[in-house]
Protein backbone atom coordinates (compact mmCIF):
# COMPACT_ATOMS: atom_id res chain seq x y z
CA UNK A 1 0.00 0.00 0.00
CA UNK A 2 2.57 2.19 1.04
CA UNK A 3 4.41 1.79 -2.47
CA UNK A 4 0.92 2.37 -4.47
CA UNK A 5 1.06 5.58 -2.59
CA UNK A 6 4.20 6.88 -3.67
CA UNK A 7 3.73 5.95 -7.49
CA UNK A 8 0.53 7.87 -7.40
CA UNK A 9 2.12 11.24 -5.33
CA UNK A 10 4.47 10.60 -8.11
CA UNK A 11 1.94 11.10 -11.02
CA UNK A 12 0.37 13.76 -9.77
CA UNK A 13 0.07 17.18 -11.48
CA UNK A 14 2.32 19.74 -10.61
CA UNK A 15 -1.21 22.08 -9.38
CA UNK A 16 -1.97 19.20 -6.81
CA UNK A 17 1.61 18.51 -5.36
CA UNK A 18 1.01 21.38 -2.76
CA UNK A 19 -1.84 19.09 -1.05
CA UNK A 20 0.05 15.69 -1.79
CA UNK A 21 2.36 17.26 0.12
CA UNK A 22 0.51 17.65 3.05
CA UNK A 23 -0.37 14.25 3.40
CA UNK A 24 3.55 12.81 2.88
CA UNK A 25 4.37 13.53 6.63
CA UNK A 26 0.91 11.39 7.47
CA UNK A 27 1.74 8.60 5.23
CA UNK A 28 5.41 8.48 6.48
CA UNK A 29 4.12 7.50 10.35
CA UNK A 30 1.50 5.30 9.27
CA UNK A 31 4.37 3.17 7.61
CA UNK A 32 6.67 3.39 10.15
CA UNK A 33 4.16 2.34 12.65
CA UNK A 34 3.37 -0.29 10.37
CA UNK A 35 6.67 -1.94 10.10
CA UNK A 36 7.50 -1.66 14.17
CA UNK A 37 4.37 -3.64 14.99
CA UNK A 38 5.52 -6.11 12.68
CA UNK A 39 9.10 -6.29 14.18
CA UNK A 40 7.64 -6.74 17.16
CA UNK A 41 5.68 -9.65 16.41
CA UNK A 42 8.52 -11.45 15.11
CA UNK A 43 10.47 -10.56 18.18
CA UNK A 44 7.94 -12.30 19.81
CA UNK A 45 7.89 -15.60 17.93
CA UNK A 46 11.44 -16.02 18.22
CA UNK A 47 11.23 -15.47 21.62
CA UNK A 48 8.37 -17.91 22.38
CA UNK A 49 10.38 -20.43 20.57
CA UNK A 50 13.71 -20.13 22.08
CA UNK A 51 11.93 -20.35 25.24
CA UNK A 52 10.59 -23.70 24.64
CA UNK A 53 13.67 -25.55 23.54
CA UNK A 54 15.94 -24.09 25.77
CA UNK A 55 16.96 -26.05 29.30
CA UNK A 56 16.24 -24.22 32.44
CA UNK A 57 19.23 -25.52 34.32
CA UNK A 58 19.74 -23.68 38.38
CA UNK A 59 22.93 -21.66 39.41
CA UNK A 60 26.17 -23.34 38.72
CA UNK A 61 26.84 -22.31 42.51
CA UNK A 62 23.47 -24.18 43.80
CA UNK A 63 24.05 -27.16 41.57
CA UNK A 64 26.97 -27.75 43.20
CA UNK A 65 25.75 -27.44 46.32
CA UNK A 66 23.25 -29.64 46.28
CA UNK A 67 25.64 -31.92 44.90
CA UNK A 68 28.22 -31.48 47.84
CA UNK A 69 25.18 -31.97 50.34
CA UNK A 70 24.26 -35.15 49.30
CA UNK A 71 27.48 -36.74 48.91
CA UNK A 72 28.02 -35.38 52.64
CA UNK A 73 24.58 -36.68 53.46
CA UNK A 74 25.42 -40.30 52.42
CA UNK A 75 28.93 -41.36 52.64
CA UNK A 76 28.30 -44.81 51.44
CA UNK A 77 27.46 -44.14 47.75
CA UNK A 78 29.38 -47.27 46.39
CA UNK A 79 28.32 -45.88 42.41
CA UNK A 80 27.52 -42.90 40.08
CA UNK A 81 26.44 -42.65 36.49
CA UNK A 82 25.24 -40.12 34.19
CA UNK A 83 21.46 -39.81 33.68
CA UNK A 84 19.79 -38.59 30.39
CA UNK A 85 16.96 -36.50 31.98
CA UNK A 86 13.87 -38.57 30.40
CA UNK A 87 15.37 -41.24 32.37
CA UNK A 88 15.06 -39.67 35.62
CA UNK A 89 10.93 -40.02 35.42
CA UNK A 90 11.87 -44.26 34.88
CA UNK A 91 13.78 -44.03 38.08
CA UNK A 92 11.74 -42.45 40.47
CA UNK A 93 8.88 -44.34 39.36
CA UNK A 94 6.73 -41.05 38.37
CA UNK A 95 4.94 -39.60 35.20
CA UNK A 96 7.28 -37.54 33.16
CA UNK A 97 6.74 -33.72 33.66
CA UNK A 98 7.89 -30.53 33.22
CA UNK A 99 7.72 -27.42 35.61
CA UNK A 100 6.54 -23.90 35.07
CA UNK A 101 9.14 -21.68 36.16
CA UNK A 102 9.16 -19.26 33.24
CA UNK A 103 8.13 -16.71 36.28
CA UNK A 104 11.02 -17.43 38.72
CA UNK A 105 13.76 -17.13 35.41
CA UNK A 106 16.74 -15.07 35.31
CA UNK A 107 15.94 -12.56 32.73
CA UNK A 108 19.86 -12.72 31.63
CA UNK A 109 20.33 -16.14 30.58
CA UNK A 110 24.28 -17.88 30.12
CA UNK A 111 25.73 -19.41 27.33
CA UNK A 112 22.02 -19.96 25.82
CA UNK A 113 20.95 -21.83 28.91
CA UNK A 114 18.31 -20.14 31.67
CA UNK A 115 19.47 -20.09 35.10
CA UNK A 116 16.89 -20.83 38.12
CA UNK A 117 18.33 -21.05 41.88
CA UNK A 118 18.05 -24.97 43.06
CA UNK A 119 16.10 -24.01 45.72
CA UNK A 120 13.19 -23.88 43.01
CA UNK A 121 13.48 -27.33 41.97
CA UNK A 122 12.84 -30.56 43.42
CA UNK A 123 15.40 -32.46 44.31
CA UNK A 124 15.56 -35.25 42.25
CA UNK A 125 15.16 -33.24 39.19
CA UNK A 126 19.38 -33.30 38.65
CA UNK A 127 20.15 -35.86 41.00
CA UNK A 128 19.36 -39.06 42.10
CA UNK A 129 20.43 -40.37 45.02
CA UNK A 130 18.61 -44.52 46.14
CA UNK A 131 20.23 -47.11 47.94
CA UNK A 132 24.27 -45.40 48.11
CA UNK A 133 23.41 -45.12 44.46
CA UNK A 134 24.17 -41.31 43.26
CA UNK A 135 22.91 -40.42 39.45
CA UNK A 136 23.45 -37.40 38.06
CA UNK A 137 21.27 -35.64 34.95
CA UNK A 138 23.43 -34.74 31.58
CA UNK A 139 21.92 -31.77 31.51
CA UNK A 140 24.06 -30.13 34.39
CA UNK A 141 27.87 -32.15 33.61
CA UNK A 142 28.97 -28.57 31.99
CA UNK A 143 27.72 -26.18 34.68
CA UNK A 144 28.19 -28.29 37.30
CA UNK A 145 31.56 -29.19 36.33
CA UNK A 146 32.70 -25.59 35.61
CA UNK A 147 31.51 -24.98 39.04
CA UNK A 148 33.35 -27.52 40.74
CA UNK A 149 36.29 -26.51 39.16
CA UNK A 150 36.44 -22.88 40.29
CA UNK A 151 35.57 -23.63 43.44
CA UNK A 152 38.63 -26.30 43.85
CA UNK A 153 41.23 -23.94 42.32
CA UNK A 154 39.93 -21.07 44.51
CA UNK A 155 40.13 -22.62 47.78
CA UNK A 156 43.35 -24.61 46.62
CA UNK A 157 44.66 -21.13 45.82
CA UNK A 158 43.92 -20.54 49.15
CA UNK A 159 45.29 -23.48 51.15
CA UNK A 160 48.49 -22.97 49.16
CA UNK A 161 48.57 -19.55 50.73
CA UNK A 162 47.67 -20.59 54.01
CA UNK A 163 50.68 -23.48 53.68
CA UNK A 164 53.06 -20.92 52.92
CA UNK A 165 52.13 -18.29 55.83
CA UNK A 166 52.50 -21.19 58.08
CA UNK A 167 56.24 -21.35 58.08
CA UNK A 168 55.89 -17.36 58.12
CA UNK A 169 53.80 -17.28 60.97
CA UNK A 170 53.01 -18.65 64.27
CA UNK A 171 50.74 -21.90 63.39
CA UNK A 172 48.01 -21.09 66.46
CA UNK A 173 47.42 -17.48 64.09
CA UNK A 174 45.88 -19.59 61.12
CA UNK A 175 45.05 -22.68 62.68
CA UNK A 176 41.39 -22.11 62.20
CA UNK A 177 41.41 -20.24 59.03
CA UNK A 178 43.33 -23.46 57.41
CA UNK A 179 41.15 -26.47 58.73
CA UNK A 180 38.46 -24.37 57.14
CA UNK A 181 40.29 -24.16 53.75
CA UNK A 182 41.28 -27.62 54.24
CA UNK A 183 37.68 -28.93 54.68
CA UNK A 184 36.80 -26.93 51.36
CA UNK A 185 39.60 -28.44 49.14
CA UNK A 186 38.43 -31.82 50.33
CA UNK A 187 34.77 -31.02 49.88
CA UNK A 188 35.51 -29.55 46.31
CA UNK A 189 38.12 -31.58 45.12
CA UNK A 190 35.89 -34.64 45.60
CA UNK A 191 33.22 -33.33 43.72
CA UNK A 192 35.24 -32.28 41.02
CA UNK A 193 37.02 -36.12 40.70
CA UNK A 194 32.94 -37.47 40.50
CA UNK A 195 33.04 -35.45 37.49
CA UNK A 196 36.63 -35.35 35.86
CA UNK A 197 38.77 -38.86 37.21
CA UNK A 198 42.01 -37.57 35.64
CA UNK A 199 42.34 -34.11 37.74
CA UNK A 200 45.81 -34.46 38.99
CA UNK A 201 45.70 -31.57 40.97
CA UNK A 202 42.82 -32.18 42.61
CA UNK A 203 44.19 -36.10 43.61
CA UNK A 204 47.63 -34.20 44.60
CA UNK A 205 45.79 -31.91 46.62
CA UNK A 206 43.82 -34.91 48.65
CA UNK A 207 47.44 -36.46 49.24
CA UNK A 208 48.72 -33.54 50.84
CA UNK A 209 46.18 -32.82 52.99
CA UNK A 210 46.06 -36.56 54.29
CA UNK A 211 49.66 -36.75 54.73
CA UNK A 212 49.67 -34.06 57.06
CA UNK A 213 46.53 -35.31 58.86
CA UNK A 214 47.42 -38.90 59.25
CA UNK A 215 44.24 -40.04 60.17
CA UNK A 216 43.04 -43.32 59.08
CA UNK A 217 39.90 -42.74 58.63
CA UNK A 218 41.03 -40.44 56.49
CA UNK A 219 42.81 -43.30 54.32
CA UNK A 220 39.81 -45.36 54.33
CA UNK A 221 37.08 -42.70 53.30
CA UNK A 222 40.03 -41.92 50.40
CA UNK A 223 39.44 -45.93 49.43
CA UNK A 224 35.63 -45.42 49.71
CA UNK A 225 36.17 -42.36 47.00
CA UNK A 226 38.34 -43.50 44.24
CA UNK A 227 35.98 -47.09 44.07
CA UNK A 228 33.73 -44.71 43.72
CA UNK A 229 35.50 -42.57 40.80
CA UNK A 230 36.38 -46.26 39.29
CA UNK A 231 32.70 -47.50 39.05
CA UNK A 232 32.23 -44.80 36.30
CA UNK A 233 35.63 -44.48 34.87
CA UNK A 234 37.14 -47.90 35.80
CA UNK A 235 40.44 -47.45 33.76
CA UNK A 236 41.55 -44.14 35.43
CA UNK A 237 44.73 -44.32 35.98
CA UNK A 238 44.76 -41.41 38.99
CA UNK A 239 42.45 -43.23 40.63
CA UNK A 240 44.18 -46.42 40.55
CA UNK A 241 47.61 -44.81 41.28
CA UNK A 242 45.56 -42.74 44.31
CA UNK A 243 44.57 -46.20 45.96
CA UNK A 244 48.09 -47.81 45.93
CA UNK A 245 49.26 -44.58 47.49
CA UNK A 246 46.38 -45.05 50.44
CA UNK A 247 47.69 -48.25 50.87
CA UNK A 248 51.61 -47.68 50.65
CA UNK A 249 50.14 -45.17 53.57
CA UNK A 250 48.72 -47.69 55.90
CA UNK A 251 50.64 -51.02 55.55
CA UNK A 252 52.86 -50.67 58.53
CA UNK A 253 49.39 -49.03 61.32
CA UNK A 254 47.01 -51.69 59.46
CA UNK A 255 45.87 -54.45 61.78
CA UNK A 256 43.76 -55.74 59.06
CA UNK A 257 45.66 -55.22 56.15
CA UNK A 258 45.36 -58.52 54.34
CA UNK A 259 41.40 -58.35 54.42
CA UNK A 260 41.70 -54.84 52.59
CA UNK A 261 43.98 -56.65 49.84
CA UNK A 262 41.33 -59.40 49.39
CA UNK A 263 38.99 -56.71 48.81
CA UNK A 264 41.22 -54.98 46.25
CA UNK A 265 41.31 -58.14 44.30
CA UNK A 266 37.90 -59.04 44.23
CA UNK A 267 37.49 -55.23 43.09
CA UNK A 268 40.05 -55.78 40.68
CA UNK A 269 37.51 -58.88 39.32
CA UNK A 270 34.72 -57.14 39.08
CA UNK A 271 35.92 -53.98 37.42
CA UNK A 272 37.40 -56.25 34.25
CA UNK A 273 34.43 -58.31 34.24
CA UNK A 274 32.60 -55.11 33.59
CA UNK A 275 35.41 -52.90 31.60
CA UNK A 276 36.82 -55.61 28.81
CA UNK A 277 40.90 -55.22 28.44
CA UNK A 278 41.54 -53.37 31.15
CA UNK A 279 45.24 -53.11 31.69
CA UNK A 280 45.38 -50.63 34.43
CA UNK A 281 42.98 -52.87 36.73
CA UNK A 282 45.04 -55.93 36.35
CA UNK A 283 48.16 -53.82 36.43
CA UNK A 284 47.03 -52.84 40.03
CA UNK A 285 46.27 -56.88 40.83
CA UNK A 286 49.70 -57.44 39.77
CA UNK A 287 51.25 -54.92 42.07
CA UNK A 288 49.01 -56.29 45.14
CA UNK A 289 50.52 -59.49 44.71
CA UNK A 290 53.70 -57.89 46.91
CA UNK A 291 51.64 -57.80 50.22
CA UNK A 292 50.09 -61.04 50.14
CA UNK A 293 51.00 -64.01 52.09
CA UNK A 294 52.07 -67.46 50.64
CA UNK A 295 48.45 -69.15 51.03
CA UNK A 296 46.43 -65.90 49.47
CA UNK A 297 49.21 -66.70 46.42
CA UNK A 298 48.11 -69.99 46.09
CA UNK A 299 44.39 -68.82 46.39
CA UNK A 300 44.41 -66.20 43.69
CA UNK A 301 46.40 -68.95 41.29
CA UNK A 302 42.99 -71.06 41.86
CA UNK A 303 40.83 -68.69 41.40
CA UNK A 304 41.71 -67.25 39.01
CA UNK A 305 42.00 -69.98 36.90
CA UNK A 306 38.37 -70.10 35.67
CA UNK A 307 38.24 -66.45 34.76
CA UNK A 308 40.68 -66.81 32.78
CA UNK A 309 39.79 -69.74 30.73
CA UNK A 310 36.57 -67.66 30.14
CA UNK A 311 38.54 -64.95 28.51
CA UNK A 312 41.32 -66.33 26.93
CA UNK A 313 42.30 -63.33 24.35
CA UNK A 314 42.48 -61.12 27.40
CA UNK A 315 46.42 -61.06 27.93
CA UNK A 316 45.94 -59.25 31.46
CA UNK A 317 44.82 -62.04 33.31
CA UNK A 318 47.39 -64.34 32.11
CA UNK A 319 49.99 -61.11 33.20
CA UNK A 320 48.72 -61.82 36.76
CA UNK A 321 48.91 -65.81 37.33
CA UNK A 322 52.60 -65.18 35.69
CA UNK A 323 52.85 -62.80 38.49
CA UNK A 324 51.83 -65.01 40.82
CA UNK A 325 54.03 -68.19 40.23
CA UNK A 326 56.79 -65.49 40.22
CA UNK A 327 55.99 -65.05 43.78
CA UNK A 328 55.65 -68.37 44.36
CA UNK A 329 58.89 -69.55 42.96
CA UNK A 330 60.40 -66.54 45.02
CA UNK A 331 58.96 -67.41 48.58
CA UNK A 332 60.09 -71.46 48.21
CA UNK A 333 64.06 -69.71 47.54
CA UNK A 334 63.91 -67.42 50.49
CA UNK A 335 61.54 -69.17 52.64
CA UNK A 336 62.62 -70.98 56.31
CA UNK A 337 59.05 -71.89 56.95
CA UNK A 338 59.01 -75.35 57.00
CA UNK A 339 54.68 -75.93 56.35
CA UNK A 340 55.63 -73.37 53.26
CA UNK A 341 55.17 -74.83 49.62
CA UNK A 342 57.53 -77.48 48.86
CA UNK A 343 59.26 -77.83 45.74
CA UNK A 344 57.59 -81.11 44.22
CA UNK A 345 54.47 -79.18 44.61
CA UNK A 346 55.57 -75.84 42.57
CA UNK A 347 56.58 -78.16 40.12
CA UNK A 348 53.13 -80.16 40.35
CA UNK A 349 51.80 -76.77 39.88
CA UNK A 350 53.75 -76.26 36.70
CA UNK A 351 52.59 -79.12 34.53
CA UNK A 352 49.39 -78.53 35.92
CA UNK A 353 49.43 -75.13 34.20
CA UNK A 354 50.99 -76.30 31.22
CA UNK A 355 48.52 -78.79 30.66
CA UNK A 356 45.44 -76.63 31.35
CA UNK A 357 47.34 -74.07 28.82
CA UNK A 358 48.10 -76.45 26.17
CA UNK A 359 43.96 -77.89 26.38
CA UNK A 360 43.20 -73.92 26.02
CA UNK A 361 45.40 -73.79 23.07
CA UNK A 362 43.77 -76.41 21.33
CA UNK A 363 40.11 -75.52 22.00
CA UNK A 364 40.54 -71.86 21.52
CA UNK A 365 42.31 -71.71 18.15
CA UNK A 366 44.40 -68.83 17.23
CA UNK A 367 44.86 -66.50 20.65
CA UNK A 368 48.33 -65.09 20.85
CA UNK A 369 48.09 -64.40 24.68
CA UNK A 370 47.90 -68.01 25.24
CA UNK A 371 51.19 -68.76 23.39
CA UNK A 372 52.62 -66.04 25.06
CA UNK A 373 51.81 -67.23 28.66
CA UNK A 374 53.03 -70.87 27.08
CA UNK A 375 56.58 -69.07 26.26
CA UNK A 376 56.60 -67.91 30.58
CA UNK A 377 55.70 -71.51 31.46
CA UNK A 378 58.89 -73.00 28.82
CA UNK A 379 61.25 -70.24 30.09
CA UNK A 380 60.10 -71.03 34.03
CA UNK A 381 60.66 -74.76 33.57
CA UNK A 382 63.76 -74.10 32.06
CA UNK A 383 65.15 -71.65 34.34
CA UNK A 384 63.98 -73.60 37.61
CA UNK A 385 62.78 -77.37 37.41
CA UNK A 386 64.95 -78.37 34.14
CA UNK A 387 67.20 -82.36 35.06
CA UNK A 388 70.74 -81.71 36.01
CA UNK A 389 71.86 -84.23 33.35
CA UNK A 390 71.68 -81.25 30.68
CA UNK A 391 73.78 -79.01 32.67
CA UNK A 392 71.04 -76.70 33.71
CA UNK A 393 71.51 -75.97 37.15
CA UNK A 394 68.89 -73.86 39.73
CA UNK A 395 68.37 -73.82 42.91
CA UNK A 396 65.15 -75.61 42.39
CA UNK A 397 66.31 -78.54 39.77
CA UNK A 398 65.11 -81.61 40.22
CA UNK A 399 66.11 -85.00 39.47
CA UNK A 400 64.65 -88.41 37.39
CA UNK A 401 61.01 -86.97 37.97
CA UNK A 402 58.52 -87.13 35.09
CA UNK A 403 57.51 -83.06 35.53
CA UNK A 404 61.25 -82.51 35.04
CA UNK A 405 62.07 -84.90 32.10
CA UNK A 406 63.58 -83.16 29.66
CA UNK A 407 62.85 -85.84 26.80
CA UNK A 408 59.33 -85.55 27.73
CA UNK A 409 59.03 -81.89 27.91
CA UNK A 410 60.13 -81.97 24.24
CA UNK A 411 57.83 -84.41 22.91
CA UNK A 412 54.95 -82.41 24.94
CA UNK A 413 55.91 -79.11 22.55
CA UNK A 414 56.41 -80.89 19.62
CA UNK A 415 52.75 -82.41 19.60
CA UNK A 416 51.20 -79.44 20.40
CA UNK A 417 52.77 -78.23 17.53
CA UNK A 418 52.46 -81.20 15.11
CA UNK A 419 48.90 -80.45 16.08
CA UNK A 420 48.65 -76.88 15.80
CA UNK A 421 50.24 -76.92 12.31
CA UNK A 422 47.49 -79.15 11.11
CA UNK A 423 45.23 -76.60 8.72
CA UNK A 424 41.81 -78.00 7.78
CA UNK A 425 40.29 -77.33 4.21
CA UNK A 426 38.04 -73.95 5.31
CA UNK A 427 38.23 -70.40 5.26
CA UNK A 428 38.71 -69.25 8.79
CA UNK A 429 41.63 -67.29 9.37
CA UNK A 430 41.83 -68.66 13.21
CA UNK A 431 43.78 -71.98 11.87
CA UNK A 432 46.64 -70.36 9.85
CA UNK A 433 47.14 -67.64 12.71
CA UNK A 434 47.54 -70.82 15.09
CA UNK A 435 49.85 -72.67 12.54
CA UNK A 436 51.99 -69.55 12.92
CA UNK A 437 51.84 -68.88 16.22
CA UNK A 438 52.76 -72.88 17.01
CA UNK A 439 55.62 -72.79 14.11
CA UNK A 440 57.19 -69.83 15.85
CA UNK A 441 56.94 -70.59 19.11
CA UNK A 442 59.42 -73.73 18.31
CA UNK A 443 61.64 -71.85 17.01
CA UNK A 444 61.77 -69.36 19.97
CA UNK A 445 62.29 -72.64 21.89
CA UNK A 446 64.69 -73.56 19.94
CA UNK A 447 66.90 -70.98 20.51
CA UNK A 448 66.28 -70.04 24.00
CA UNK A 449 66.95 -73.47 25.29
CA UNK A 450 70.76 -74.58 26.40
CA UNK A 451 72.56 -76.10 23.57
CA UNK A 452 72.43 -79.38 24.45
CA UNK A 453 68.16 -78.78 24.68
CA UNK A 454 68.26 -77.70 21.46
CA UNK A 455 70.14 -80.06 20.30
CA UNK A 456 68.02 -82.62 21.15
CA UNK A 457 64.58 -80.18 19.73
CA UNK A 458 66.36 -79.82 16.14
CA UNK A 459 66.82 -83.88 16.17
CA UNK A 460 63.47 -84.67 17.10
CA UNK A 461 61.68 -81.88 14.92
CA UNK A 462 61.47 -82.77 11.07
CA UNK A 463 63.90 -81.67 8.49
CA UNK A 464 62.36 -78.26 6.66
CA UNK A 465 58.74 -78.98 7.58
CA UNK A 466 59.14 -75.79 9.42
CA UNK A 467 60.45 -73.19 6.66
CA UNK A 468 58.55 -74.62 4.04
CA UNK A 469 55.21 -73.77 6.20
CA UNK A 470 56.45 -70.65 7.43
CA UNK A 471 56.67 -69.61 3.94
CA UNK A 472 53.56 -70.65 3.13
CA UNK A 473 51.75 -69.08 5.45
CA UNK A 474 53.35 -65.48 5.37
CA UNK A 475 55.54 -65.53 2.33
CA UNK A 476 56.13 -61.81 2.58
CA UNK A 477 58.60 -62.96 5.48
CA UNK A 478 60.74 -65.38 3.74
CA UNK A 479 63.80 -63.29 4.71
CA UNK A 480 62.79 -63.81 8.48
CA UNK A 481 61.91 -67.11 8.58
CA UNK A 482 65.49 -68.18 6.63
CA UNK A 483 67.52 -66.36 9.22
CA UNK A 484 64.99 -68.26 12.05
CA UNK A 485 65.04 -71.41 10.65
CA UNK A 486 68.54 -71.37 9.18
CA UNK A 487 69.77 -74.49 11.55
CA UNK A 488 67.25 -76.48 11.22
Amino acid sequence: MFYDSFAAFALLPVRAVSFAALLWPLLLLTVSLLLMATSNSNTQSLERQSRSSTPFIPVKTDLLSQLENILESDPLIDEVGFIHPSQFAALNGEAPSVPSLFSRCDPQPADGITLFHASEFASDMFFWNREHKLGISTLVILPLYTAAKDAFMEAHKQYTMLSYLDGQKDQSETATSHDIVESQVMKHSRALLLLSSDFGTAWNSRKHVLSKKQQFQMFMDEMLLSSLVLSYSPKSERAWSHRRWVIKMIAGKCPNLLEIVGRESELVKMLAENSKMNYRAWNHRCWLVSYMPEAQVLHELQKSRDWAGLHVADNSCFHYRTRLLLRMVEDLQHSQDPNSLSSAELQQLLKEELDWVGSLIMRYVGREALWLHRRFLSVLWMKYFATCDLNISGPLCCESTDICDSSKFVDNELKLYEACTIIPDNDFEDYHTQAIYSATYIIWLAKRMPESFGVELQKKAEDGKLKRLLEKLCPGKSFLWDSLTGHF
